[in-house]
């Protein structure tokens, strides 16, 4: 019992993190309705600024200017976090203002593609000003000492009072919502926002108090918990972000203490996993520690239902319009020509670029059907991919199944874990719903993908994924001497040309009018006697099939799949750019693979104006802000506008124009 307790209390740090994330998410959707994907990222960059303060520098996050202003040696604790409070907080306020106070009355969805475009900035940003700092720890700030709490239990203090601030921190805002008019205002407007309106305050200013405050609180924490671990680009913004999200969810994304509890109630429980693991034969050997306690949340969210908080005026899940889906010779001939003509005549780069593209139409067209359809949301579909691939290598390498069969059979298999991951869309929806996928993609993630029975050995690559075969022809991208071979693009492209006819015929069938009835209004789908729970099911198996393709035809590129191909910050990257080409239509799908990155937009512009390098990532992560704000519909979504406004204008101009010949035939009386 002594062991469990030591564990129990040796997770108390991991929770306060947890907690500390989950209490800004509360914050900031409290004061601006906004759930932000980017909260740990912008966590991350604090602790990184604090770091570099103590190594005697000071960060620049503009491309273009100095990489840091260099003081003449380490400015001390008091100035170190003082300048880095300064920094938590001009980054609250520029991330609202120029990020999510122009997308106020924009759908939900495009306020999680433009967080998303925070958190890719913002990691961009500490991969080029930290290049050689993969991970970074810094010097001891809270008392370290082990404290004896009986005679057989002693552990490091610093954890304790890491809980413990976060503890004062919690309840002190716990009191300033329930017992000042800032609080209470902050509140109501969370309710109603007309109300706050007509009281005479702000909500763009309480929505940036919001983001200031969130982000000096987590910043506060990720600083003080920096000696206890070591800082990289991801144990801020994944590790410890999707925990919170999840206690957030517990708490309603409204309540302190049920989200604080439940963060640290993750972090303890994932710390006593590990001592269960060596006492407990049957316990699962990889992924019970992160992946069981997102199984927990997801039982918890399915049972309460969809009974949580939607803004006054803000509502939850708007889309953009789906347009009629026309098949012709050209809209299907000329994409296909053009990707097959540069792979057979371009250079080996710019055929690289063009599968990329290829692929990222395929992953983007299951947003297509699931999301521009069915009106459901999912930040799993790169586990689907995952699952497929994985199960692409066991079938084809293990099992000896030939193609095309093994392909199928693994997409197949995708489309089984959609289904089961669906599930929770029959009683959430919207946000609630990403946030929960999400969550199921993490424990496929810890369950499978890094189960070396599943995956083989990373070190030697991950698992392998034998060449696609029709008898004695080999088409895939290496054959002997042979790299980047054309056939294989070929391939690419005439499956998800395939694809591609697939969704574009759903949209046109009975099967796709009721799936936009249930994205529309699912109690008026449901009164005319469309059933909106087999709807949901066929939308999630669909588009996990189709990912799981996408999946598969990457394990085929690559010669083998790892984890790392299928991660959270790869599900998240390919909803946004999804998004950004346009989330409603094929043709939008075929923008977000053309503007994916390392995609065929990035390699031209890298050959025109020379190469992004390591500000790749950087620069779409601006650009899917930007598109956020300007263009809500999609890249795809706006030229269709531009098009239809055109042709208005041109038939009000004829309109005009024979309007004095319509008078002149008019008969006189």
């Amino acid at each position: 019992m002594i062991d469990y307790l030591f564990y129990i209390l040796l997770g108390s740090a991991a929770g306060a993190i947890i907690a500390a994330l989950g209490l800004g998410l509360v914050i900031t959707f409290q004061g601006s309705g906004v759930v932000n994907f980017a909260q740990g990222a912008m966590a991350m960059w604090v602790a990184y600024v604090y770091a570099d303060l103590r190594r005697g520098a000071y960060p620049f996050p503009i491309p273009g200017l100095p990489d840091r202003y260099h003081f003449d040696g380490d400015v001390g604790f008091v100035w170190a976090m003082l300048l880095s409070m300064a920094t938590a907080a001009v980054l609250g306020l520029v991330v609202y203002r120029l990020v999510f106070k122009p997308l106020y009355r924009a759908p939900a969805l495009a306020k999680v593609v433009a967080s998303v475009g925070v958190l890719i900035i913002l990691t961009s940003l500490v991969d080029r000003r930290f290049a050689n700092d993969a991970t970074l720890r810094v010097g001891g700030i809270l008392p370290s000492e082990p404290v004896t709490i009986t005679d057989d239990l002693t552990i490091p203090r610093d954890g304790l009072w890491l809980a413990l601030i976060v503890v004062l921190i919690a309840t002190s805002l716990w009191l300033i919502s329930r017992y000042t008019r800032l609080g209470l205002v902050t509140r109501a407007a969370a309710e109603n926002e007309k109300g706050a309106v007509l009281l005479g305050y702000s909500p763009n200013l309480l929505a940036t108090l919001s983001f200031v405050t969130a982000s000096v609180v987590c910043g506060f924490v990720a600083i003080l918990a920096s000696p206890m671990i070591s800082i990289s680009s991801t144990v801020f913004t994944f590790l410890f972000l999707v925990p919170a999200l999840g206690a957030a969810l517990i708490g309603n994304f409204r309540n302190v203490v049920p989200t604080v509890a439940t963060g640290f109630g993750i972090g303890m429980l994932q710390s006593t996993f590990t001592k269960v693991q060596v006492d407990v034969s049957w316990w699962p050997e990889f992924g019970a520690r992160e992946g069981i306690p997102f199984l927990l949340i997801i039982v918890a969210m399915v049972l309460r239902g969809d009974r949580l908080p939607d803004r006054g005026t803000v509502d939850s899940w708007k889309l953009p319009a789906v347009p009629a889906a026309r098949l012709s010779w050209l809209s299907v001939g000329f994409p296909v020509v053009a990707a097959i003509g540069g792979i057979v005549l371009l250079g080996p780069l710019w055929r690289a670029a063009i599968m990329t593209s290829v692929i990222a139409t395929a992953l983007a067209l299951s947003f297509v059907v699931l999301t521009g359809f069915g009106g459901q949301t999912s930040l799993a579909q790169m586990a689907f991919a995952g699952v497929a691939g994985f199960g692409l290598s066991r079938l084809a390498t293990d099992w000896g199944v030939p193609f095309p069969i093994a392909p199928l059979l693994a997409a197949l298999l995708a489309t089984v874990f959609g289904a089961l991951v669906a599930l929770p869309a029959l009683r959430l929806r919207g946000t609630n719903l990403a946030i929960v996928t999400l969550a199921g993609g993490v424990a496929i993630a810890e369950f499978v993908f890094k189960n070396p029975r599943y995956v083989g050995d990373p070190n030697s690559g991950g698992a392998k994924v034998p060449n696609p075969r029709l008898g004695d022809w080999d088409v895939g991208l290496v054959y002997g001497t042979s790299t980047s071979r054309s056939v294989f693009g070929i391939f690419l492209v005439l499956v998800v040309a395939l694809l591609g006819i697939m969704v574009s015929n759903i949209r046109r069938s009975g099967t796709g009018r009721r799936m936009l009835a249930v994205r529309s209004n699912e109690r008026a789908a449901s009164a005319v006697g469309i059933n909106t729970t087999s709807v949901k099911l066929l939308v999630f198996a669909v588009s996990a099939f189709i990912a799981g393709v996408a999946g598969g035809l990457t394990g085929y590129r690559f010669g083998s799949v790892s984890e790392a191909s299928y991660g959270v910050i790869a599900s998240l990257t390919v909803l946004a750019f999804a998004y950004l080409g346009g989330i409603t239509s094929v043709s939008g799908a075929v923008t977000a693979g053309i503007v994916a990155g390392s995609g065929v937009s990035f390699y031209a512009t890298g050959q025109l104006i020379g190469g992004f390098g390591t500000w790749e990532a950087y620069i779409g992560g601006v650009l899917l802000i930007i598109t956020a704000i300007l263009n809500p519909e999609g890249i795809s979504g706006a030229i269709r506008s531009g098009v239809a406004d055109a042709r208005a204008k041109k038939a009000a101009k004829v309109a005009e124009s024979n309007a004095p010949a319509a008078e002149a035939l008019q008969p006189t009386a």
